[in-house]
């Protein structure tokens, strides 16, 4: 491959006429901060679009990679199966359900814990055709989550795939995928389908210390990270109308770093996602009028398929009671989700867009099962061996049992002109929920584009995170309870941002922002019987900071883009630090056309200044710096394209923080070097 690539470059001697051979699409509009396609600059919230040429300019290869490259957005980890936390702006914490994950507009997010499921276990980028994010509040638009940000997965159309494609890419851990891509016409419908499989076993980094026993730990071992992937997209559009279905199932998921902290190289997760979208839309209904109408379905099942060993064989939980092998669980879950939702535009008063909305959503976690070898006490089921595990699935005594909640929703939103150089944005929403009552959140956004290369904006939003319904109903747990009595936590945040051009090859963006967050959703002492631990709305959380955008054409073949975040979070009641989250976050990337048909795109990542929360003794997390490389070319003139991707370079040690108290003591560690080879062939 490297010969390959050098022969290229060699090859094809560069002149004054060889451009970027980069085409990073639509990146000046954006529809998630309005709910319709707008200009960037001017869009109501401090938002960031990221495209296919884009993803493909760095040799991502999971949606992970991408947000990491996002100004106020880190990318953590959890111990529990090593799911990816998406950190906004400071605010961290076990599953990160503050953001909303959506896919073409409709929710990912599951009930269980109230994000986009801990069996995530990665997302391809092959059939992404463009994220958007929200850096900030959104809940006036869209509801419960869109907390401290919004990811939009908007999946590629007929016309942004014209053809077929056909890939292959392998590489460090066993890595193996394959995937076919197409676009087209079927009669008058517009079709796009999308099919990948894939398998991995996973880095093997060693975790030092765990939450074992000193006498039974299999610390120090490797992480548990294996998965066997299968992804499956369909499009089918015409005219106003627009379908999606979809499908995401992962199967022997690993571990990660154990589920209660402690290393289980046996167990393994699988969880399996369908769902589909129906939407009609039609901007021009009448004079002055727009409509639309979607209605979309969820099912999500989350299961141990084999059960998970939290605790090793040999772990003591008080006198004699000594598990042969081990502590052992295996809850499962399945849920579906039906949500409808509309809305109309209205433009006859002049200098104004309205914009009202409707919806309602059913969402029902069905059905519960658990399977365990010990009792809501921790006392041990027989001897605490396999063969003592007993199905609780008909008994009162299961961690949760089924849940259901009914949301009704409606929204107004004035985008109004008063000037041609002023655009005020006022809205608000109001939430009905059937199990703890309505809330209302309201935004007001001021954009003035003070010059034709610059544009001013000053933003204020209310956001709420609904509670899951773990948090809610969760019973059984001697740990931790849940609480049908808690509130959601919201959260106010007052934005400034510019936005500054002052050459055509270069692109300026700051922002800075401040936020108060209120009846934080936490586990607290409890001083009755057990639980130790019961959920309730405990203090809150300040933060400010910024961030710093740059976009530079150094040359025709030079494209050097980059971010500068930094935040700083305290704790309202310690007024400490807030924890875990990087205080500073640089991220810097280079793409460079070698010649036409070779490019080599460079990307360097600093996080810094990580902190622990109050009471935690241990040192600050270590500061980390990765470099990853990627190098693609063309073959001559034909249909066949070469990858090659790097990762971690120069092998650093880098870390995530890991919850205080957790037990996994230094922490979390980033895949070590990685290397892949990518084949595609265009039809």
């Amino acid at each position: 491959m490297i010969a390959t690539l050098a022969f290229s470059g060699l090859a094809r001697a560069q002149s004054d006429e060889d451009e970027l051979a980069l085409a990073y699409g639509d990146q000046r509009s954006v529809s998630i901060a309005a709910g319709s396609r707008q200009p960037l600059r001017q869009a109501p919230s401090v938002a960031s679009v990221i495209t296919a040429e884009a993803i493909q300019a760095m040799g991502a290869v999971d949606l992970d990679e991408v947000l990491e490259s996002v100004a106020g957005l880190h990318v953590g980890r959890s111990a529990n199966q090593y799911m990816p936390l998406y950190v906004f702006r400071g605010i961290y914490s076990q599953f990160t359900p503050q953001v909303l994950v959506l896919q073409n507009g409709v929710p990912m997010t599951t009930l269980f814990v109230g994000n986009k499921g801990n069996i995530w276990a990665g997302y391809p980028v092959e059939h992404i055709a463009r994220i958007e994010v929200i850096r900030g509040p959104g809940s006036a638009l869209y509801g419960a989550d869109a907390f401290s940000g919004v990811i939009n997965i908007i999946t590629k159309s007929a016309a942004d795939t014209p053809g077929t494609r056909v890939g292959l890419r392998g590489g460090s851990f066993n890595s193996r995928d394959g995937w076919v891509l197409h676009g087209g016409k079927l009669g008058p419908l517009e079709v796009s389908a999308y099919l990948r499989v894939g398998a991995t076993d996973g880095p093997r980094s060693l975790i030092e210390k765990d939450a074992a026993q000193p006498a039974v730990t299999r610390a120090p071992g490797p992480l548990n990270l294996g998965r066997d992937a299968v992804d499956a997209n369909l499009e089918i559009a015409q005219g106003a109308w627009r379908a999606h279905l979809g499908y995401k199932l992962r199967s022997n998921v690993g571990t990660g770093a154990g589920v209660a902290s402690a290393l289980d190289p046996t167990g393994k997760s699988r969880s399996e996602r369908t769902h589909a979208d129906l939407s009609w839309t039609e901007p021009k209904l009448a004079a002055d009028w727009g409509a639309g109408l979607q209605v979309s379905f969820l099912h999500y099942a989350d299961l141990a398929t084999t059960n998970y060993v939290l605790l090793p064989a040999g772990t003591t939980l008080g006198p004699g009671n000594v598990f042969t092998d081990g502590l052992i669980g295996g809850p499962n879950k399945w849920e579906r989700q039906l949500r409808t939702s509309g809305f109309a535009t209205y433009s006859g008063f002049s200098g104004h867009s309205i914009r009202l909305g409707l919806g309602y959503d059913d969402l029902d976690l069905y059905k519960t099962t658990e399977y365990k070898n010990f009792n809501p006490n921790y006392s041990r089921i027989g001897t605490g061996s396999f063969g003592d595990v007993t199905d609780f699935s008909n008994t009162a005594l299961k961690f949760m049992l089924p849940q259901q909640r009914q949301v009704s929703y409606a929204y107004a939103q004035d985008e109004w002109r008063f000037h041609p150089d002023w655009i005020l944005t006022a809205g608000v929403r109001h939430d009905r929920y059937s199990d703890f009552g309505t809330t209302t959140n309201p935004r007001v956004a001021l954009v003035w584009s003070a010059a034709y290369d610059l544009t001013a904006k000053l933003l204020y939003g209310q956001a709420f995170r609904a509670p899951s319904f773990t948090e809610q109903h969760s019973i059984n747990n001697p740990v931790v309870g849940g609480n049908p009595n808690i509130k959601p936590e919201t959260i106010r945040t007052v934005e400034a941002a510019l936005a500054w051009t002052p050459a055509d090859s270069l692109q300026l963006n700051l922002s800075l922002f401040h936020y108060e967050m209120r009846d934080i959703i936490r586990g607290a002492p409890n001083p009755a019987a057990p639980p130790a631990n019961l959920i309730q709305n405990r203090g809150g959380q300040d933060g400010q900071g910024g961030e710093l955008e740059i976009v530079w054409d150094a040359s025709r073949s030079l494209r050097i883009s980059g971010n500068f975040s930094f935040q700083r979070s305290v704790d309202e009641a310690t007024r400490v630090d807030a924890g875990y989250a990087p205080h500073q976050h640089a991220y810097l990337q280079a793409d460079w056309a070698v010649a036409r048909g070779t490019t080599i795109s460079g990307q360097l990542n600093h996080v810094a200044g990580r902190r622990r929360p109050a009471g935690d003794a241990r040192p600050p997390i270590k500061d980390y710096t990765t470099l990853d490389l990627s190098a693609r070319t063309r073959l001559g003139g034909s249909d066949w394209e070469l990858s090659l991707m790097l990762r971690n370079l120069f092998n650093a040690d880098a870390r995530e923080p890991s919850l205080a108290g957790g037990g996994i003591i230094y922490d979390l560690p980033v895949a070590q070097r990685a290397a892949y080879v990518q084949a595609l062939y265009r039809f």
